[in-house]
């Protein structure tokens, strides 16, 4: 049963994401923690970076690791399989509908209309993301509490921002000078 479950998710999951990776953080997130408790918010986080860090497409990635994360690596298959089938299906419809229709100002305006969408996706899993990291939490703490911010986070969050917009260095040197930061922060100061 779990694993019927795991595709039809992932089913849902390649079915929505429009917009890539990032844009379907927020339905994985929506499926593995939210409506199936399969996932805590920070295992979540934790597939989500692996996930980031490895070679190729992070939904694809998210959508194994969750799936051996569940039910092994019948999960893993199942689940990937389930992210990979509705893309492919669109993909091949709209390669014909486009290659036939591209210069109608309909689809034209369609493309316009996705954009701003898929930016709202990723903001919303980057906002997602951010809060847990610096709160230890999923949703952002009442006001009275917002002094409980995880300075070491919060630290780390700031120059590599500040990094990355400066000096536009590659994110993979970033997240590397990140990590160690990490290590080093939260091995000295528990």
């Amino acid at each position: 049963m779990i694993l019927l479950q795991l595709f039809w998710s992932f089913i849902q999951i390649g079915l929505f994401s429009i917009g890539g990776g990032y844009a379907a953080m927020p339905l994985i997130q929506q499926q593995v923690v939210d409506l199936h408790p399969w996932l805590t918010m920070t295992q979540f986080a934790d597939i989500m970076t692996i996930a980031e860090m490895t070679p190729g497409p992070i939904a694809i990635n998210s959508a194994t690791f969750v799936g051996i994360r569940i039910a092994g690596l019948p999960g893993a298959l199942i689940a990937t399989a389930g992210c990979v089938l509705p893309s492919c299906v669109i993909v091949l419809l709209l390669a014909f509908v486009y290659y036939k229709y591209q210069g109608l100002t309909l689809v034209q305006g369609i493309l316009s209309g996705l954009r701003p969408a898929v930016i709202a996706m990723i903001a919303s899993a980057g906002l997602s993301l951010l809060i847990l990291s610096l709160y230890g939490q999923r949703a952002l703490p009442p006001a009275t509490e917002l002094g409980n911010i995880d300075l070491a986070a919060a630290g780390i969050f700031a120059v590599a921002l500040f990094a990355l917009r400066k000096w536009k260095p590659s994110p993979m040197w970033v997240m590397l000078g990140a990590g160690a930061a990490g290590v080093i922060l939260y091995s000295v100061f528990p």
